[in-house]
């Protein structure tokens, strides 16, 4: 039995760490996550979900503000443990944590392509064939490491980041069962740099769109579902976001037909449908609904 410590913080990591905590084989003896942070409107402190399924299954938890702690590097190097799992865990691990014990990262993304915070937007944002994970043998570099294997769909099976989100853990978690069950016996691949890309960490501003490209759009809709979402200048949302062509030519922000509860708008270049509508600090309503309050008609223009 291969005793290991997970490292993660969010959804994508807790289903990495399920997924050892029900392998026979292994033995998940330390889990280290972020603290805990207030979520919400009203603030709420939430613990992160990789420590409520520890502590469900009687796992210690660490929260260090900083893993270059010596009291924390002490109580890692303790558990002696023969490998360390690192999944979206939301720092960088230092040189004294990796010389502890091999250390695999589990990155949303083909590497060396997507190295940094978002990769799973990014590949969205792009319009990119392909989506997948990476495991792969940290070094002190950010997602430079060696690579140990791979597991890809098709983005078009996931379009939408929460649904992408859904598919990738459940391959990362894959990976992991393969990967720690096999690591002695895989060579290491190394990364060629020159065909590397980064991404940064996404802000509420990103997700501020413009109706120039019907495309573009989309994919930001895409990308950035759940958060921060899809706003026009003035901090108007858009909902159910569909798109319907990308070669018209168009007034941008006019109103081309009202179909059940959505409306068709021009951008312009092709055409989008959007279900809702969500004015700054007001709550989601039909598009249609929010045209007819405006006293709007297909021809005027919603910008």
């Amino acid at each position: 039995m291969k005793k290991v410590i997970f490292m993660g913080t969010p959804a994508y990591a807790d289903v990495i760490l399920r997924r050892l905590i029900e392998n026979k084989s292994v033995e998940v003896a330390l889990v280290l996550t972020q603290p805990d942070r207030p979520v919400g409107r009203k603030k709420v402190l939430t613990a992160p979900p990789v420590k409520v399924t520890a502590q469900d299954n009687g796992i210690e938890v660490l929260q260090p503000e900083s893993l270059k702690d010596d009291e924390i590097v002490k109580k890692i190097e303790a558990v002696g443990a023969d490998l360390i799992i690192v999944a979206a865990y939301g720092q960088l691990l230092p040189k004294s944590v990796l010389d502890i014990a091999p250390c695999i990262n589990l990155h949303a993304s083909i590497l060396p392509k997507y190295r940094g915070a978002s990769p799973i937007q990014q590949a969205i944002l792009n319009g990119d064939e392909y989506s997948g994970v990476t495991a792969m043998l940290m070094d002190v570099g950010l997602d430079t490491g060696d690579m140990l294997g791979f597991k890809y769909i098709k983005t078009s099976q996931a379009p939408t980041l929460d649904l992408m989100m859904q598919k990738l853990s459940e391959l990362a978690a894959d990976l992991t069962i393969d990967v720690v069950k096999e690591f002695e016996k895989l060579a290491p691949i190394p990364q060629l740099g020159a065909l590397s890309s980064k991404c940064k960490k996404i802000k509420k501003q990103d997700g501020l769109v413009n109706f120039d490209s019907a495309l573009e759009l989309y994919r930001k809709y895409c990308g950035y579902f759940g958060w921060p979402g899809i706003f026009v200048e003035g901090g108007m949302k858009l909902h159910g976001v569909e798109l319907i062509e990308n070669s018209s030519q168009n007034i941008a922000g006019e109103i081309l037909a009202i179909e059940d509860e959505a409306v068709i708008l021009a951008c312009k270049v092709g055409s989008i449908k959007v279900e809702g509508l969500q004015p700054a600090s007001k709550a989601k309503m039909s598009a249609k609904a929010y045209i007819m309050g405006k006293r709007l008609k297909v021809g005027d223009n919603l910008l």
